[in-house]
């Protein structure tokens, strides 16, 4: 997979989280995103925003998270004292077990693929040919 590829990719996962019914609204990504945010107003009327507390392991899905989180124009936060793996938002949960969340697994998951393919590419090429795993072995007595 390219970097185009990879970004065609990102852009299907959020009009299908957006609901899109027909083949054109697939194709159309800045047509999901209004979709998108209007579907959060029209949560937050019936399902008020709680604080959500994000505990996300390396700094790339942290900064895929902000991304959705901006891009949705939710305000991620954390408070003071607070490690830089934990992002904080006021969000309705509805929307974040519908949309927010799913979205992110989703896009992280390709984002993962994606990372490991041009990391185990660059390592073959450039240091060694075997990518593989280390070889198991039974533990000394």
């Amino acid at each position: 997979m390219d970097e185009q590829q990879l970004i065609d990719k990102l852009r299907l996962v959020e009009t299908l989280f957006a609901g899109a019914g027909t083949e054109g609204e697939r194709d159309a990504a800045a047509h999901a995103r209004d979709r998108i945010h209007r579907r959060l107003e029209a949560v937050r009327e019936s399902d008020p925003p709680v604080e959500y507390k994000f505990y996300l392991p390396d700094r790339w899905s942290r900064r895929l998270l902000l991304a959705l989180m901006r891009r949705y124009e939710i305000q991620p936060y954390r408070h003071a004292g607070q490690r830089r793996t934990t992002v904080m938002a006021r969000v309705s949960k509805r929307f974040v077990d519908d949309t927010l969340w799913p979205e992110y697994l989703e896009l992280d998951k390709l984002l993962r693929t994606y990372l490991g393919e041009v990391t185990d590419r660059v390592i073959r090429e450039a240091l060694q040919a075997d990518t593989s795993d280390a070889e198991v072995r039974q533990a000394l007595p």
